[in-house]
């Protein structure tokens, strides 16, 4: 089946696109209303600072029981839910599995630790 394509020739149904100088004044926003727009929308100094501490609490607390949880043999070995379940429970018994699971909750120590280092304020 043939492709039949109308080709105008005439110049004035092809749009010419704006100079450089026209697209750039549209995509500037005053810096004036930007920088006001920021500063309202930024939550006040201790609504961040009890949020972060609320973040890093909730992290470390995470972090430290994912990372012992694995090897406390009494809840991890004993635990009901993994008993209940045997193909489960071959996988995670399974010291490396045990080590990974660990390793993530390293890792979200280390998030919550990086999260309280690297904050700055957002001021009004």
């Amino acid at each position: 089946m043939p492709f039949d394509a109308h080709v105008s020739t005439d110049s004035s149904d092809v749009q010419q696109p704006p100079s450089t100088t026209e697209a750039q004044a549209a995509a500037v926003l005053p810096v004036g209303d930007a920088a006001k727009h920021a500063e309202d929308s930024a939550a006040p100094v201790w609504l961040q600072r009890f949020s972060l501490f609320v973040l890093v609490l909730f992290c470390v607390y995470l972090g430290v029981m994912v990372t012992i949880l694995p090897w406390w043999t009494r809840v991890w070995d004993r635990n009901l839910f993994i008993q209940s379940h045997p193909m489960l429970a071959t996988v995670l018994y399974n010291g490396a599995v045990r080590g990974l699971i660990s390793g993530c909750g390293l890792l979200d120590i280390w998030i919550g630790i990086s999260e309280a280092i690297h904050y700055r304020d957002h001021r009004r």
